[in-house]
């Protein structure tokens, strides 16, 4: 092999890496976009078919009069809370209640839902015993 094919061998090859990134390129399920999902289905034939649950929906909130710029400067000092434990916010939350109703006599063990306790998971998106639970 000659320097002048060696030389237009790379050329060549580097060439097409540096070339436009395109469907034709990639793979058959590459279609070129801005990197969102896609919000539907191709039927078989060949047209688009929009999922009405695959569609995204912005839940965006009311800021009229909300005087917060939305930056935070990169070089604020990190946060000093700690993180918030099961326990912590079982003790904040639900036991000046069950504590007050003790003290009171009114306390019925087998009424805890009034609490925020609730005696089974079915129904739930996200079942927490025994499929899901932590072990």
């Amino acid at each position: 092999m000659g320097l002048l094919s060696g030389a237009a061998r790379i050329v060549v090859r580097g060439a097409d890496r540096m070339s436009r990134w395109t469907s034709k390129r990639g793979p058959r399920t590459f279609y070129k976009s801005r990197g969102t999902k896609g919000t539907g289905v191709h039927a078989r034939d060949g047209k688009f078919v929009q999922v009405k649950e695959m569609v995204p929906e912005l839940v965006v909130p009311e800021l009229a009069g909300f005087k917060l710029k939305p930056y935070v400067n990169y070089r604020v000092p990190a946060g000093t809370d700690v993180p918030l434990t099961a326990e912590q916010l079982f003790r904040e939350a639900v036991a000046p209640a069950i504590e007050k109703d003790y003290r009171d006599g009114t306390f019925d063990p087998e009424q805890l839902d009034k609490y925020g306790f609730e005696p089974t998971q079915e129904g739930k998106l996200f079942q927490l015993y025994p499929k899901n639970f932590p072990r």
